[in-house]
This record gives structure tokens, C-alpha cells and sequence, in this order.
């Protein structure tokens, strides 16, 4: 709880996978800005105004840890990884504390900044779910991460959370329940998944 009584957000970054697809070991891993990619993110986390970052290991947990300076942070290990991402989302909403909102973020999305964790922070609504959305060739705002769980939802949206869908199968239930905040003007909100988008760490 923050002074005024209200819940504060703990971020929950979810870097566990093998990155299987991309084919360069974790994506943890991976050099950005000088650092590692989860380095970076999980200090972006923490500037845009979460109050602590859980971030879930799992692929190669221990060549991680050591190549990697996380001390800031909270880091917690999913034996169950390979099981998907819904394994890593259960264990990072578990080990956030109780009282707090959960902000859920991706380790494989160089684009996420500072500002949109802050808007999507300052967005919120009690009893919701505020996610970044980004503008596709259409125009049209398709929902992304990071996604904001209120409190009050988060055990509910750990329920569903199975094989490879963190929070998709609660959203899928409740849309009436979902914000969507645009974050076009921060990132296009892409996934690192495959050697043709390498660039995006550039």
C-alpha cells in the first residue's frame, strides 16, 4: 500500500522462455543498450514508477543470474517453464505482494519505456484491467503488453493462466472489464520472436 492506503503496482517481467524461435539461447540474454535485455527492462519497470520488479527466470535460470546484475530487483525461478508462459505468470503474481496491482511485462519487447508504464500507471481505474495498445497499418488499436491487473483481479486472471496464455484466457472473458490505453507514440509494442526482427534491438 502506498501512504495514502492506495495499491501501488508491482511489475512482474516475464523472462523464463528458451527463445527456442530466435535461436540465441534465452532472450534474457540478449545484448541491448550496452546491457542485457532483461537488465534493461526490469530498470525500465522501475523508473516508469512500479514499486518493485518480479522478475521470473526459468530457461537457463543459473547461466542468467550470473551473467546478469538483477540486484535491484526481486528474481524468482519457474521450474515449470517449459510448461509455458502460463506457469511464469502464476509464479510472478504469486511472489508480488498480495495488497499490490500487477503490472505484467515481456522480456522480449525492447520498445517498452519508461512513459508507457508511467500512462499506463496514471490510467488506472480501480476494479480494471489497463493495457498498452498500439496502432496497427490501419489505424486500428490492438491490445498488447504491458497489461495492468487491478488487485482485486489478479488471483481470478492467475486462475485461468495455462500452457502458453498468461492473463489471454480472463481477458477473453471480461472485455467489459479491459482499457485500453495508446502507447503508439512510445513503441509498436512488437515481440522479439524470430532472427528477422533482430533489428529491434538496434
Amino acid at each position: 500500500m502506498s501512504d495514502s492506503g492506495a495499491p501501488v503496482t508491482t511489475a512482474v517481467l516475464l523472462a523464463a522462455g528458451a527463445g527456442t524461435r530466435l535461436g540465441l539461447g534465452p532472450k534474457a540474454l540478449l545484448r541491448f543498450r550496452g546491457r542485457t535485455l532483461v537488465e534493461v527492462l526490469a530498470d525500465v519497470l522501475l523508473q516508469g514508477g512500479c514499486r518493485e520488479v518480479v522478475t521470473v527466470l526459468g530457461a537457463d535460470a543459473a547461466t542468467v543470474r550470473a551473467a546478469t546484475d538483477l540486484s535491484r530487483h526481486k528474481v524468482i525461478e519457474n521450474p515449470d517453464w517449459e510448461s509455458g508462459m502460463g506457469s511464469s505468470f502464476r509464479a510472478g503474481v504469486a511472489a508480488a505482494a498480495p495488497e499490490d496491482h500487477v503490472l505484467i511485462a515481456l522480456v522480449d519487447q525492447p520498445g517498452l519505456t519508461a512513459g508507457t508504464v508511467a500512462r499506463l500507471l496514471a490510467a488506472h481505474r480501480p476494479g480494471r484491467v489497463t493495457a498498452a495498445a498500439y496502432r496497427g497499418p490501419q489505424g486500428k488499436l490492438r491490445r498488447g503488453h504491458p497489461l495492468l491487473l487491478d488487485a482485486s483481479l489478479r488471483a481470478a486472471a492467475a486462475e485461468t493462466a495455462t500452457g502458453d496464455a498468461g492473463a489471454r484466457v480472463f481477458l477473453q472473458a471480461h472485455p467489459d472489464l479491459v482499457d485500453l490505453v495508446d502507447c503508439s507514440d512510445f513503441s509498436g509494442g512488437e515481440d522479439l520472436d524470430t532472427p528477422d526482427q533482430l533489428h529491434l534491438l538496434d
